[in-house]
C-alpha cells in the first residue's frame, strides 16, 4: 500500500489539465471557488500519474470508470485499487493490491461536529460525549475519516448506514476497525484529520456486503 498527501495553492498548470479526461476538466471548470478547483485537478492529475506508472501509459489513458455502485475502478484491472479524497486544502491518494479506501476531512466546527455524531454508532457516540467538549470537534473528524475509508473501501460509501460499523479509538489491545479491515490513522496537516482502510486477503475475496 502507498499513501500521498497532495496540496497545492497554484492555479492548475497546463500539463495537469492535460492529463485529465473530459469529465474532470469539466468538474474542475465547475468550481466556484479558484482553490478548490486547484486541489481537484493536482489531485485528480496525480492520481492519474501514478495509475498511469503503474500500467505504462499517460495520465490520459488511464481507464477509469466507476462500479454500479459507484466506486471509481481501472477498467479491466483487479490488482490495482486506488482510493482519493479531498478537502479543505489537502487530498489524499491510496493505491494497494488489495481494495483500499482513504479519506481526509477537515476539523468542523463544534455545531457541525454535534449534529453529525448523531448519525454514528452508539459506541463512537458515546465516545464523543466522553471527550472535553474543546476536543469533540477534532475527535469527531477522525472517526468520520476513518469511517469513510473503510465505507469508500467496502465500496458501498455512504449507502450503508453510518452506525451500522464501529470506527471509533477503540481502546488497549481493541483492533482499530471492523473484521477483515485494517484501518490507520494518516498524519496530515493540523485542521485535519486522516484515514486509510485496507482489507485483508482473505477480506478481498469476499463480496462487500451493503
Amino acid at each position: 500500500m502507498e499513501l500521498w498527501l497532495v496540496r497545492t495553492g497554484e492555479p492548475p498548470g497546463a500539463a495537469e489539465l492535460a492529463g485529465l479526461d473530459a469529465t474532470e476538466r469539466r468538474r474542475a471548470a465547475a468550481f466556484r471557488r479558484p482553490a478548490q478547483a486547484a486541489l481537484y485537478v493536482a489531485a485528480h492529475a496525480a492520481l492519474r500519474h501514478l495509475l498511469g506508472e503503474r500500467l505504462g501509459v499517460l495520465p490520459q489513458d488511464v481507464p477509469l470508470r466507476r462500479e454500479a455502485g459507484g466506486r471509481p475502478v481501472v477498467a479491466g484491472q483487479s490488482a490495482v485499487h486506488f482510493s482519493l479524497s479531498h478537502s479543505g486544502d489537502l487530498a489524499l491518494v491510496g493505491l494497494a493490491g488489495r481494495p483500499v479506501g482513504v479519506d481526509v476531512q477537515r476539523v468542523p466546527g463544534v455545531t457541525t461536529a454535534e449534529l453529525c455524531g448523531r448519525r454514528l454508532h452508539p459506541a463512537e457516540r458515546t465516545e464523543l460525549r466522553a471527550r472535553p467538549p474543546a476536543d469533540r470537534a477534532e475527535c469527531f473528524a477522525r472517526i468520520w475519516a476513518r469511517k469513510e475509508a473503510y465505507l469508500k473501501g467496502l465500496g458501498t460509501g455512504l449507502r450503508r448506514a453510518l452506525d451500522a460499523d464501529y470506527l471509533g479509538d477503540g481502546g488497549p489491545g481493541k483492533p482499530l476497525g471492523p473484521a477483515g479491515w485494517v484501518v490507520l490513522d494518516v498524519p496530515c496537516a493540523p485542521g485535519h484529520a486522516a484515514a486509510v482502510a485496507l482489507a485483508t486477503p482473505t477480506a478481498a475475496a469476499v463480496p462487500a456486503a451493503t
